[in-house]
């Protein structure tokens, strides 16, 4: 079975950083797209970024110039740089892994993590 594990979460002040790490397990051979997501309390869940396995970047207009995706594919690994915070970005990150294939043959459409959450203090 294949999981997600998010880590990096945290308080912080405005105008701080966190790093963010998701680390995908369970004999994977392949993963498309790795990203990650937030949801603030009382909202929907949103995009953050994204990231294929061609290196390709997507992100959110309100993180643009202030977060960066990365990842690891050979540790099945996302990382999420995000610099300059602000108390809007407040929420749960969750991570999810898109179109997951693993060494026993198992085909994943979508995997989720559980979420790490962040508080950004004004």
């Amino acid at each position: 079975q294949v999981q997600l594990v998010e880590s990096g979460g945290g308080s912080v002040q405005a105008g701080d950083s966190l790093r963010l790490s998701c680390a995908a397990s369970g004999s994977i051979s392949r993963i498309n797209t790795m990203g990650w997501y937030r949801q603030a309390p009382g909202k929907q869940r949103e995009l953050v970024a994204t990231v294929t396995s061609s290196r390709y970047t997507n992100y959110a207009e309100s993180v643009k110039g202030r977060f960066t995706i990365s990842r690891d594919s050979a540790k099945n690994t996302v990382y999420l740089q995000m610099n300059s915070l602000k108390s809007e970005d407040t929420a749960v990150y969750f991570c999810k892994a898109v179109d997951v294939s693993t060494l026993l043959g198992s085909e994943y459409l979508e995997v989720w993590g559980q979420g790490t959450p962040v508080t950004v203090s004004s």
